[in-house]
């Protein structure tokens, strides 16, 4: 369970905190680690056909949870609207700023996507994707790669309050 409270300050910068927990059979609720997120974006008044902004988030995660104590992540996001349909890319880079033990310090290349259809002005479903692919420098074998896919739901209680959940499924062996 992920949740996440995001402030804008200006039509161009915003701020976000995620608390990060898990649910595990037998053992209950646990706090699994936090992030921060700041946001930049080109303001809708330059009248891009595409959105485009680009975020970086660092935080930290406890050991049970991930093999990096803290790491970044520099994501731009590009996404676009046409009437009810949604389509955004985000190429991201992510790179361990502290390892538990041993792993890979290098910038590893994580794309995510996601894909939805607002069927009413309360409820949005679409699909989302996530993937590591490994080291820039060195991609990972196709065997080792990370690649998940989430049938997602939104609820859009208003301008300020969304609800997004999904379950996600791995489409190789190699994701959690």
């Amino acid at each position: 369970e992920t949740l996440e409270v995001t402030r804008g300050f200006t039509d161009w910068f915003e701020t976000g905190f995620y608390a990060f927990s898990s649910a595990r059979s037998g053992e209950g609720w646990s706090y699994a680690g936090s992030h921060i997120r700041p946001r930049v974006m080109a303001p809708k008044a330059w009248g891009w056909p595409v959105g485009a902004s680009l975020s970086m988030e660092a935080g930290y995660f406890k050991p049970r949870f991930q093999e990096t104590r803290w790491d970044l992540e520099i994501r731009p996001i590009v996404d676009w609207r046409r009437g009810p349909f949604y389509v955004a890319i985000n190429p991201a880079l992510e790179r361990a700023l502290m390892l538990y033990d041993g792993g890979s310090m290098s910038f590893q290349f994580a794309p995510g996507a996601k894909l939805s259809w607002d069927f009413t002005k309360l409820v949005t479903l679409g699909v989302e994707y996530y993937g590591n692919i490994g080291p820039l420098q060195n991609p990972s074998p196709l065997s080792q790669q990370q690649h998940q896919l989430f049938p997602v739901l939104d609820l859009n209680f208003s301008d300020d309050w969304e609800f997004n959940a999904g379950v996600g499924f791995g489409l190789n062996q190699a994701p959690d």
